[in-house]
């Protein structure tokens, strides 16, 4: 980390000159007619990294990064352009096939995270954590990447929210076919699903006699992705009032660890 951190410009979260180059491709291009862009978007990619990372609020990005009206504009058109999913998914896929490893993953894990969500527009109760928020349902693949998340209130199940899951895995990962889950997805309605949609469902349950903590098979996996999130402080809560300006920052903050990777191996 200390090698990379020379590297970047002022902060740890800037962009090295290698990241910089594997993202030139896939920055819009500006238009033929009105007055020439004055944006560097190696700018506005950089404060929102440091934004995602540090938990600071819009008005309180230093003032180098230029206005914040002007980068909180261009996060939510390039979020509006699926970019920040489109990083995260090609970096995915290189980072597989630099570890030797299909492109396209054949096995997830999933699970769920209850979180706060002070300024949600809507939120809702999980009985069980005792946390008032969204609830973060992600599948990841068998080494902890991030393939999908799903954002919904947090009164609603795991099973309930893992089903949109299955149907968003089914469009961009073709290729999965299985799935590793706890005894909380072990429900009828979306085991039913899983068979209709050609999935295969493994329950892995914690042993009645297990005392204190112990690490069960694959289960790790995913609750280590959730620390990777977690890391990036503007995840550790929900302080996102839309759903898709937070589905936004998790891309920004997954698709960077995959980009530093990929980028410095």
């Amino acid at each position: 980390m200390a090698r990379i951190a020379r590297k970047t410009k002022r902060y740890p979260s800037d962009l090295t000159d290698e990241e910089r180059d594997r993202l030139a491709p896939l920055m819009p291009k500006p238009g033929r007619r009105g007055r020439p862009r004055e944006v560097d978007f190696r700018e506005v990619i950089n404060a929102v990294r440091y934004l995602v990372r540090s938990g600071c609020g819009w008005r309180m990005l230093p003032v180098h990064f230029g206005a914040w009206q002007t980068v909180y504009g261009w996060f939510r058109e390039l979020a509006r352009r699926f970019l920040f999913q489109t990083i995260h998914d090609v970096e995915l896929m290189l980072d597989r096939a630099r570890q030797g490893r299909e492109e396209s993953p054949s096995a997830a894990v999933i699970d769920s995270q209850s979180v706060k969500a002070p300024s949600a527009e809507m939120r809702g109760f999980d009985a069980g954590k005792k946390v008032v928020g969204r609830k973060r349902h992600i599948a990841v693949d068998t080494d902890g990447r991030l393939l999908m998340v799903n954002l919904t209130t947090a009164d609603i199940s795991d099973s309930a929210g893992a089903q949109a899951i299955l149907d968003a895995i089914r469009k961009r990962w073709p290729w999965v076919k299985h799935l590793f889950a706890d005894g909380a997805y072990d429900r009828l309605k979306l085991m039913d699903k899983a068979s209709y949609m050609d999935f295969v469902v493994e329950v892995i349950r914690r042993s009645d006699r297990q005392q204190g903590f112990n690490v069960l098979p694959r289960r790790w996996v995913v609750e280590r992705s959730f620390g990777w999130m977690t890391r990036w402080r503007r995840l550790v809560r929900d302080y996102e009032k839309r759903i898709d300006v937070s589905h936004a920052m998790i891309l920004v903050a997954m698709g960077g660890n995959l980009l530093r990777r990929n980028a410095h191996p």
